[in-house]
């Protein structure tokens, strides 16, 4: 790009901000202006009902912590509930960056859907992605539903291995969407419109409430795009979803929900460094072919059966299907030269298709055992996937004018490299149990066995042999929580928890001759409400340890042993406090030491061991930060920091990123009971920082620089 045509798009930005920013004051002031003398009849005043009950929702239950439904005082795990209307106040543009405000938690992945990091382990095998509880399996790598806020009700963050509620891969932890619900009530509407910088907008409709004493339905519509923040950076996203509730009597009720998404992300996969630095002339440049394409396409289906059986006793089921599409055609690794050139590589042509059908029921009972208050679930998932992959590349690589070049378009002419079909069947049986020994002392304990069998076959000799696998694999948790007194809880616990060595339908022929990786955990916490409810802290401390890692033999290092381990130790802690009744602060942090306990890999014709080498990707310093003031009747502005430690991008540890913080900020007016207005303000400080990496350290993939929106919300 160049230097004349960057100038001129800078300016042209910062054009925009200032007369966005202009514009929107200058209509809070003609709005202030003309509804000033009907303030006391028209406006509600400002509540902190939110504040005062806590902002880590310890009372609150929660689904993805624990089968029982147990509130997260009650858990023997690290659970963080951050609420929908939180999320969307805060100005997160995503769920993935909704989730990276939790303690511990921070982005990994790239453009293709994203992926996350949690105590020592990143990636969507080992953090796993769960929609209104139920999980969605990786497929290259990769997730990509839920996206969109709009949809969301609530978050709820397991810290800590949960395969014993979900399977395999959540080594890391598992993080749940839930999705908002038909509710009984009058009916009601909501809408947001927002523009901002880089010509962004964003729309959204929600409907829902009672039809009649039987009938409620929930309907959202959401609708981004972007231009982006580098060139060619544009991005388009439509989520929808409907449910409709029958409420066939008290104790028993069918709810029938469809979500649709279509993600199309910038298509960007970073900058290279020069000399080992980023080059400020690089910021807004994207190496990739002008007809590239990144598109992901999902349609889920459910229908949710909840039954009061007798007193004590509920049925749930759930049946569902998802259908996954997803195309790739991008350029995705390119390499700076010494005589200021751009080696471009790395050209992928990929599409692969899944569908995930499946059921699951679980009964819950409420008894007594030996005279002693008693809670347990048992259930089982079953589930079918069926996945078709199409990758090919392997052409030429492109030389290329690091400052002033043509991006061109993607090769005519690809080596096929695979074409093969997996069908993978899963059956799972689990069990949970609350076991009240003590007025104060609980025992919480779970069990899971999973069957899974992959049955691939390659359409394409270069797709490998074909195979058929099972694995099966125990896991379980049992833990201790003492309630000291009601608000406040000591626990402890021991996990265990299993992780493929890639996401199971990519299971390579290979790959088959392993079992799955395991891994277990010890952790320790407190959690305490306090000041009348006004405020909640917790803080946990915890070793996992993976093992049956993939290693090289020392004297042949064409062959593989699964004899390599991992680990991490750490220490969390969170706080929400409403400090007086216009002043709230929510904040967290996290210490974490990461390592290899036995690793070896292949460096040139050498084999090197990276034992005590810290994993690439992962920090072990994070930190979050944000501050809510209601300075004025009727206002309210947010300030918050992201602070993301040092990560090395390499096993030997012989390069890393360096840490970086991040300032947002909001300003919110009430102008009306059913209209309020906002302004956001993203990377204050207008930070260049690599929100991930790619090809080791030659290549960051930025962040957001600073940038601005407008947004208003409807009520009717």
């Amino acid at each position: 790009m160049s230097t004349s045509y960057r100038a001129a798009r800078t300016s042209r930005a910062s054009l925009r901000r200032s007369s966005l920013a202009a514009g929107f004051l200058a209509a809070l002031h003609a709005a202030g202006t003309s509804h000033a003398a009907q303030e006391e009849a028209v406006l509600a005043p400002v509540t902190v009902s939110a504040a005062e009950e806590g902002g880590l929702g310890l009372k609150q239950a929660a689904t993805t912590g624990s089968r029982l439904r147990l509130t997260p005082l009650e858990t023997p795990a690290s659970v963080d509930i951050l609420p929908g209307e939180t999320i969307r106040a805060r100005g997160d543009a995503t769920l993935i960056e909704a989730a990276a405000r939790a303690p511990g938690i921070t982005q990994s992945g790239t453009s293709g859907g994203g992926a996350l990091a949690a105590r020592g382990f990143a990636g969507n095998t080992s953090v796993m992605r769960l929609y209104d509880g139920t999980r969605m399996y990786v497929s290259g790598g990769t997730v990509s539903f839920p996206f969109d806020p709009w949809m969301a009700e609530r978050m709820e963050v397991l810290r800590g291995p949960a395969s014993v509620l979900y399977g395999e891969g959540a080594i890391g932890g598992a993080i749940n969407t839930v999705p908002k619900k038909p509710q009984r009530g009058e009916i009601a509407h909501e809408a947001r419109v927002a523009y901002g910088s880089d010509d962004t907008w964003r729309t959204a409709y929600g409907s829902g409430g009672a039809v009649d004493e039987r009938w409620s339905y929930r309907f959202d519509l959401s609708r981004n795009r972007s231009d982006g923040y580098v060139d060619r950076g544009g991005s388009d996203t439509l989520a929808a979803a409907a449910a409709v509730r029958l409420d066939v009597s008290p104790a028993f009720n069918l709810t029938l929900s469809h979500d649709y998404g279509r993600l199309q992300p910038m298509r960007y996969f970073g900058v290279p460094l020069i000399n080992g630095k980023l080059d400020s002339r690089l910021r807004e440049t994207n190496y990739n072919v002008a007809d590239a394409r990144l598109q992901f396409r999902d349609n889920w289906t459910r229908l949710d059966l909840e039954w009061q059986a007798a007193e004590g006793v509920v049925v749930r089921n759930q049946l569902y299907r998802l259908n996954s599409r997803r195309d790739w055609r991008n350029a995705e690794s390119y390499r700076y030269n010494a005589n200021g050139s751009i080696t471009r590589s790395s050209f992928l042509l990929i599409g692969y298709e899944l569908e995930q059908v499946g059921n699951r029921l679980d009964s819950t009972w409420q008894g007594s055992v030996l005279g002693l208050p008693n809670e347990l679930v048992l259930g089982f998932d079953v589930n079918r996937l069926r996945y078709y992959r199409d990758r090919n590349n392997g052409a030429a690589a492109e030389t290329l004018d690091a400052f002033a070049f043509d991006p061109g378009n993607f090769p005519t002419k690809m080596t096929n490299a695979e074409l093969f079909k997996t069908n993978t069947r899963t059956l799972s049986l689990f069990m949970e149990d609350k076991l009240k020994l003590a007025p104060r002392w609980s025992l919480v304990g779970g069990l899971r066995w999973d069957r899974i069998d992959v049955d691939r076959t390659g359409l394409r000799n270069a797709s490998g042999p074909d195979f058929e696998k099972t694995f099966t694999h125990a896991s379980g948790r049992l833990g201790a929580v003492f309630a000291v007194t009601p608000e406040l809880s000591l626990y402890g616990q021991y996990a265990t928890a299993a992780d493929p060595l890639t996401g199971v339908v990519n299971t390579t022929a290979q790959q088959s001759q392993f079992d799955l990786s395991t891994g277990k955990q010890a952790e320790l916490g407190v959690k305490q409400r306090f000041a009348g409810g006004k405020g909640e802290w917790s803080l946990a401390t915890y070793w996992i340890r993976k093992e049956k890692l993939l290693v090289r033999d020392a004297d042949n290092p064409n062959v593989f042993q699964q004899v390599g381990a991992q680990s991490s130790r750490g220490v969390e802690l969170a706080l929400a406090y409403a400090v007086t009744r216009s002043l709230r602060i929510d904040a967290n942090g996290t210490v974490l030491n990461a390592r290899y306990d036995d690793f070896n890999e292949v460096v040139g014709p050498a084999l090197v061991s990276r034992t005590g080498r810290t994993p690439s990707g992962v920090p072990e310093r994070t930190a979050n930060l944000w501050l809510e003031w209601d300075f004025m009747r009727q206002w309210q502005a947010g300030l918050g920091a992201r602070y993301v430690g040092p990560r090395y991008v390499d096993n030997g540890n012989a390069a890393k990123v360096n840490a970086y913080t991040v300032v947002d900020a909001t300003l919110s007016w009430q102008l009306r009971r059913d209209l309020r207005l906002s302004l956001f303000g993203y990377n204050l400080f207008d930070r260049d920082y690599a929100q991930t990496t790619y090809s080791g350290n030659n290549q960051w993939v930025l962040g957001r620089p600073r940038s601005v929106e407008v947004a208003a919300h409807f009520t009717f």
